[in-house]
């Protein structure tokens, strides 16, 4: 790993690691706050889907702090113990935004679909680029085309991370359009919920820059090697 590489992982680990800490924060400060309608985050889902005429999706406890998630392949909504339980706005946003992904599943959200048939070929790069990324750069004078096809690896999960941006966006824009219509929530409950979806999907755009920073580092390495061999 190059000097200019390693300063740049490093100047993003610190900027995800705020992001997160943020996050973590708010969710624990709204983990606080009752919603008013007293719905836990597994009712919510529930009546979120319900509403959207979602009946073939499953509302599941899953594993982990901050572990909710939407899965495409089984029709699940995976909610982690702290949301699948409250009755509180982190949980209330937490919930209704992987509802939101149930909910671009049914619709035929682009996005959410360009996502899904990236996964494959994402499960494969992520297995090889740092392997071939290193390789690449070690035998950069000698064998430059090696470092090209880390490139090539690494651009597939750098587009899998910016294609997530609209499908984490959209999903909470459909979740606090249908926490406010439902009326699960005051006003100012919603405002926390807004927040709170705010700072989740920052972790996604951090994510997205850092990797296209880095893809950039990469090709200009590729660059400078390929004009000296010439």
């Amino acid at each position: 790993m190059t000097p200019g590489i390693m300063f740049l992982s490093l100047f993003f680990v610190g900027i995800s690691m705020l992001v997160s800490y943020i996050l973590k924060s708010k969710f624990r400060a709204y983990s606080e706050i009752p919603t008013s309608s007293g719905l836990t985050g597994k009712q919510i889902a529930e009546k979120m889907l319900l509403d959207n005429q979602i009946r073939d999706v499953q509302v599941l406890m899953a594993d982990g702090f901050l572990s909710d998630h939407y899965n495409p392949a089984n029709k699940t909504v995976n909610l982690s113990p702290d949301v699948y339980n409250g009755a509180n706005v982190a949980a209330a946003a937490v919930a209704a935004h992987e509802c939101g992904h149930a909910v671009q599943h049914k619709v035929a959200y682009p996005w959410l679909g360009l996502r899904s048939r990236l996964v494959p070929a994402v499960q494969v790069s992520a297995n090889l680029v740092q392997w071939v990324l290193l390789g690449g750069i070690l035998l950069i004078n000698v064998f430059p085309q090696l470092l090209l096809g880390g490139i090539i690896l690494f651009a597939v999960t750098t587009l899998f991370a910016v294609i997530t941006l609209p499908v984490e966006f959209d999903a909470s824009r459909r979740a606090l359009a249908w926490l406010d219509n439902a009326r699960v929530m005051r006003p100012q409950e919603h405002d926390k919920a807004k927040n709170a979806l705010w700072w989740a999907a920052m972790t996604y755009v951090v994510a997205a820059v850092a990797s296209l920073a880095t893809l950039f580092q990469y090709i200009l390495i590729y660059m400078g090697a390929r004009n000296r061999n010439n």
